[in-house]
């Protein structure tokens, strides 16, 4: 989707990708998120570290020029996962499978690794596009929901 993009984030962004992780509907869906989504200064303080770290690729994604969200690979552990958050104004545009696939080609790591809440379809559906499968879950803690979920874990080779 030529419509999407991929660029660095820079400062005044921040305001907005704030207000996009505050949604509730979006929070709740993700499930994995930040203890306090509206304590802006542990926000703020996370971005500066991802922001200033060799070892995370972090880009902001617009489509049609507007910020709708970021989308980025981190190391856990020794694996490269892929994580991204896209404002719910975009859901079903097809803006996170072609976020996910300009990531792809910026992050020649394989194999990447995934996760996302095993109710959330649309995730797992963007990821399954990509060439992601399902190699197991896991029954983790979600802030967003204050109690333990099942997550399904991804693999691309």
């Amino acid at each position: 989707m030529a419509d999407v993009a991929l660029r660095l984030i820079d400062d005044p962004d921040l305001d907005a990708l704030f207000e996009q992780v505050r949604d509730p509907e979006s929070v709740r869906m993700a499930a994995f998120t930040a203890a306090d989504p509206d304590d802006r200064d542990a926000f703020d303080r996370h971005m500066s570290r991802l922001r200033a770290s060799p070892d995370i690729t972090l880009r902001a994604v617009t489509h049609r020029g507007r910020l709708v969200g970021s989308i980025s690979s981190f190391v856990v552990e020794g694996d490269t996962e892929v994580t991204y958050w896209i404002d719910r104004s975009a859901w079903g545009q097809g803006v996170a499978s072609a976020a996910l696939a300009l990531l792809l080609d910026l992050v020649p790591v394989r194999p990447l690794h995934a996760r996302a809440a095993s109710d959330n379809a649309g995730s797992l559906k963007v990821l399954r596009k990509a060439g992601f499968r399902v190699v197991g879950t896991e029954v983790s803690y979600a802030n967003a929901r204050n109690t333990e979920i099942e997550e399904t874990v991804l693999r691309l080779d």
